[in-house]
């Protein structure tokens, strides 16, 4: 392997968003610096399982109204349906 040709890898301090904090190998800053996150496996809702804002906010059924064929859902049967009548 070629010599100097690598980025240095060292321990940095990561501090999740409780305060917790651990050390990871990693080539981002110098040695001994300090990654603050804002998101976090502990906020997020991605990583929590947490309400999907999708359904909540109506975008789903809106999807399901626009593409229904798409996924061959209700919303499939129902463009079929309505197209029939007109």
């Amino acid at each position: 392997m070629k010599e100097a040709i690598h980025p240095d890898y060292h321990a940095i301090t990561v501090v999740l968003t409780d305060g917790t904090e651990y050390t990871n190998y990693t080539t981002w800053g110098k040695e001994g610096d300090v990654m603050k996150l804002d998101i976090d496996p502990l906020n997020h809702p991605a990583w929590q399982g947490g309400n999907r804002q999708v359904v909540e906010k109506g975008q789903l059924s809106k999807f399901e109204k626009k593409f229904g064929n798409f996924m061959g859902g209700k919303a499939a049967a129902a463009q079929t349906d309505e197209e029939g009548k007109k």
